[in-house]
């Protein structure tokens, strides 16, 4: 059997991940080899994500080697998996969420985010983090910092901000715990849907018992029902990684509880809602909470960041 050709993007993150579902596929006797391919958004770092196109930005050309047959599967971010993924295209495995909360980095150990009364600059490429700072602590300022997080450290060390605003898993996962100075609460910086988990997309054609087999070896059942969910809300609300939509579910038992919602570019408004139901129906869970979401406001939230983003 040859080696399964794992697609990825090239930043050390992106490589981690890659050589972790190597890894898992390896416990299962599977060869595998890791192919780089660069995305739009790897390419493009002096325009901030939602200008460029908030759909595919660092999938689109993955995608493209999976059609070509270049590559057998790809892997991403969960996080940067676009609600609908376009035909012959499907994810195949999610791997066990890391903790999915956002934190706040820095080479300074005085940061207070909450002190009103201290200066604060955060670098940061998130609409959703953003405008979550705008809603609870609009004594922040914010500046768009992208790259990768080597990159995005280096940036900041430089002076052009005194602290980062992040995933805690990719934090994690690159070994700099020791500059994470909060972690910040899950109720206030509820994480974009996806966060903390590595998602396998495969094409559609895959032949059936080799994609049993890699879902077999990486899939992660708990955190699968978590962003069936979770994916089930964001596609009804049709948000891309530009929009502030947030949400996150959890398992007890059967029981999966899904948080969710979306906030004003301005911070002004913030709805934020709660629904639950037995884990076998999960998309149904997360449409539940996407009319909820639309019925409190959120289509008229929507309309007025999308006209904002397309300006």
């Amino acid at each position: 059997m040859k080696p399964i050709r794992i697609g990825t993007r090239g930043s050390k993150l992106a490589l981690y991940q890659a050589y972790h579902i190597s890894d898992l596929l390896a416990k299962s006797n599977l060869q595998s080899e890791i192919v780089i391919i660069e995305t739009k958004g790897d390419r493009i770092l002096d325009v901030a994500i939602s200008k460029i196109g908030s759909k595919g930005v660092f999938t689109e050309e993955l995608e493209i080697q999976l059609a070509e047959g270049a590559i057998d599967i790809a892997v991403h971010s969960a996080k940067d998996m676009q609600s609908s993924l376009p035909d012959g295209f499907e994810i195949i495995a999610f791997t066990e969420r890391e903790k999915p909360n956002d934190v706040i980095i820095s080479d300074s150990d005085t940061i207070a985010y909450r002190n009103k009364n201290q200066p604060l600059l955060l670098g940061t490429s998130s609409t959703r983090r953003v405008a979550t700072l705008r809603h609870y602590y609009p004594h922040i300022k914010t500046v768009e910092v992208r790259g990768n997080l080597q990159t995005r450290i280096a940036k900041m060390e430089s002076g052009q901000c005194d602290a980062l605003l992040l995933a805690y898993a990719g934090v994690h996962r690159m070994g700099y715990d020791h500059l994470i100075r909060h972690v910040l609460e899950l109720d206030e910086f509820t994480p974009a849907v996806g966060q903390g988990s590595i998602a396998v997309e495969a094409s559609s054609q895959m032949e059936g018992e080799l994609k049993a087999s890699i879902t077999k070896s990486v899939h992660h059942t708990d955190t699968g029902y978590c962003l069936q969910a979770e994916r089930a809300y964001l596609k009804m609300l049709d948000g891309g990684c530009s929009i502030p939509i947030f949400g996150l579910a959890t398992l007890s038992g059967d029981t999966l509880q899904l948080n969710g919602g979306i906030v004003r570019l301005d911070g002004s408004e913030k709805i934020s809602l709660s629904v639950s139901g037995e884990k076998i129906d999960a998309e149904a869970v997360g449409r539940e909470l996407a009319h909820k979401v639309i019925a409190a406001g959120g289509d008229e939230i929507l309309k007025e960041i999308k006209s904002t983003l397309n300006k």
